[in-house]
């Protein structure tokens, strides 16, 4: 099972760029497409739709690959 987050949370992750940190705008609890490519989620495995802090990009991510942080910390 993995971690669980919430809309609203703000978490870091990290990308071929480096980490990068975001907030959860959306969170999928049954198999969604995304970009092109069918995600599997489930209630108790869900993937999280994050809106970047520096850009408009938006990833989607599972728990297991986020780890939460306060808002004004950046870490």
């Amino acid at each position: 099972m993995s971690k669980t987050f919430s809309v609203g949370d703000h978490v870091r992750w990290n990308s071929e760029a480096g980490e990068v940190s975001g907030t959860i705008v959306k969170k999928h609890t049954s198999d969604t497409e995304y970009k092109g490519h069918m995600r599997r989620c489930s209630p108790e495995d869900p993937q999280y739709e994050i809106k970047s802090d520096k850009t408009d990009h938006v990833a989607m991510h599972k728990g297991d690959a986020l780890t939460k942080i306060s808002k004004g910390s950046g870490k």
